[in-house]
């Protein structure tokens, strides 16, 4: 697996991956202002994306990973830990931290077992469904502030 900054060339197939997961093409103009941004990694097998993860550095100045999004067909290969993995060796930050659903409990047991923690929670986004905040604080880089 190969992990890189998404180009602008990547952009349909970025999209079509997330239109696969929920349903629609809402994120469009998002996904597009992320990889303008340099803030979207792809996660590519032979050359065909498998995955991604955008991240920003607004959440307090640190690193939020907002969105890891594999493929449905792709799913529980390692991919979603690869792209956390890579992205806390490059983090401009020291500290990051990212969100799930209370509900999804393969994400929820990822971040455990790669040494996040559960640092609070938000209601009110999904009905019924709190956002757990995990946060892990990561080793110094050559790219830590």
């Amino acid at each position: 697996m190969q992990i890189t900054l998404a180009k602008p060339k990547e952009f349909a197939e970025v999209l079509e991956i997330d239109k696969e997961v929920i349903g629609d093409d809402s994120r469009k103009q998002y996904l597009k202002e992320t990889i303008e941004k340099n803030r979207c990694f792809v996660a590519k097998i032979n050359s065909s994306i498998v995955g991604f993860l955008i991240y920003n550095t607004d959440f307090f100045d640190c690193s939020f990973i907002s969105l890891v999004i594999v493929h449905p067909l792709e799913r529980n290969k390692g991919y979603a830990k690869s792209m956390i993995e890579y992205f806390e060796k490059i983090s401009p930050t020291k500290k990051v931290f990212s969100s799930t659903n209370q509900s999804n409990e393969k994400m929820k047991k990822l971040f455990l077992s790669i040494g996040y923690v559960e640092s609070g929670f938000i209601k009110n986004l999904d009905e019924g469904d709190p956002e757990i905040i995990y946060f892990k604080k990561i080793a110094d880089n050559n790219f830590s502030q």
